[in-house]
């Protein structure tokens, strides 16, 4: 590499990085507060929760990766503008198809990297994401009682109450459990302390109780037996995890293949042919859309001459989020039938191709053109008027009219 492309990837590294980072952070923070909301209210341990977002971030980064990449070529293009810098290399020769070659470096590589994580990475992350959610709901997860309610576990289990929880659960006292059987007897236990232990078989647990009292009633028995003891192991059965269904039952858990083969299978139920297919070609272009961000980023990075407007920035998040918005629709009506998927997402992506093309051709091949040069007039006459008519400086002007004039010694 030269040193000007060793200076653009230095320049596109950073807000690359930092906007991909802080995309999936504010993406997590948005969906950790709901899940611990969850995992609150299904009595499961806090632990589960970083797995659960651990298995949603490759849906973040398949989010976040093109609009940091967008940012990224967006924002080097722009300080090299506004530092006179593109002006210099212009003047030497580089035309603007030798300054996109290392962005389109850094688009070859996320792109790939980008269509393995929505073609393969993602979607056993969200079967593994609804597994977890399964067993929350269903208690597999492992006896996670709430201190001072009672907690019944699944399949005829027994009711457990605690009085006092220490060590993030580890130590339990003031135990009581009941459980009724199926012959009409019944038991119930107190206990000092008890703690959960892992069993051999995945779908029980031991719950070992010390220092307690059994109470035993059988159903022809009139007179309930009672027993203390010191140490009692008490297993009790949790759902099978192959209870849970197969992958599949959405389509966001089909790898790439596995779309393109539910697809093509004449066999297949006709819904489920057509949102494969609306999901396959979703996905497609969402990759091959990536291609024409460092164009776009151009485009939009370099202002007029004498402005340093930031219009450019701000239209770059409004197209690329309204291109992916109406992707999704694409992929919702071609799913219903309605449209065929091919349509429902290709014409769209021709659209905004033919969009990025002619802005590039006008910033690149037509003297003095500037693809948004309208938009950035109308922008800079609005943020004038704006300027001049805010509160502050009206209240500002206004107290300079009331100081009282210096008065001669």
């Amino acid at each position: 590499m030269k040193s000007i492309d060793r200076y653009m990837a230095r320049l596109i590294a950073l807000p690359l990085f930092s906007t991909l980072v802080i995309a999936a952070m504010l993406l997590v923070l948005d969906r950790m507060l709901r899940l611990f909301d969850f995992v609150a209210t299904e009595g499961g341990p806090i632990s589960v929760v970083w797995q659960m977002l651990a298995n949603l971030l490759p849906e973040y980064f398949g989010l976040g990766i093109p609009i940091g990449l967008m940012l990224g070529c967006l924002l080097a293009f722009r300080r090299l503008a506004t530092s006179s810098e593109l002006d210099i290399l212009r003047a030497v020769g580089m035309s603007y198809g030798r300054l996109l070659r290392v962005p389109y470096m850094y688009t070859i590589v996320l792109a790939i990297l980008n269509l393995f994580i929505v073609g393969y990475v993602q979607p056993k992350a969200r079967y593994a994401y609804e597994n977890l959610r399964y067993e929350l709901r269903t208690g597999a997860l492992g006896a996670s009682i709430k201190v001072g309610e009672f907690t019944t576990f699944p399949n005829n289990g027994p009711t457990v109450r605690i009085e006092e929880s220490k060590d993030e659960g580890r130590e339990l006292k003031g135990i009581f459990v009941q459980r009724n059987d199926d012959k009409g007897g019944s038991f119930a236990v107190t206990a000092e302390k008890g703690k959960f232990y892992a069993a051999p078989d995945p779908d029980e647990i031991i719950f070992q109780l010390t220092n307690g009292t059994l109470v035993s009633r059988e159903a022809k028995v009139a007179v309930p037996r009672v027993l203390r003891f010191n140490i009692w192991n008490f297993p009790i059965r949790l759902p099978p995890t192959s209870a849970f269904r197969a992958r599949g039952g959405r389509n966001l858990e089909f790898t790439l293949p596995e779309l393109a083969q539910i697809g093509r299978d004449r066999t297949q139920p006709e819904p489920l042919r057509d949102t494969s297919r609306a999901a396959f070609h979703f996905r497609i272009t969402e990759v091959v859309s990536m291609f024409l961000l460092p164009m776009l980023a151009l485009a939009l990075g370099v202002p007029p001459k004498r402005s340093s407007s930031a219009l450019g920035v701000f239209l770059s998040i409004v197209i690329i989020v309204t291109y992916f918005k109406v992707n999704e629709y694409g992929e919702g009506i071609g799913g219903l039938g309605r449209v065929d998927p091919l349509i429902a997402l290709w014409v769209p992506f021709a659209v905004f191709a033919g969009l990025v093309l002619w802005m590039y051709y006008t910033i690149a091949f037509v003297p003095g053109g500037q693809p948004i040069g309208a938009l950035e007039r109308v922008f800079a006459k609005i943020s004038k008027v704006v300027v001049r008519w805010l509160p502050f400086r009206r209240e500002r002007r206004n107290g300079d009219d009331d100081e009282p004039e210096a008065q001669p010694a």
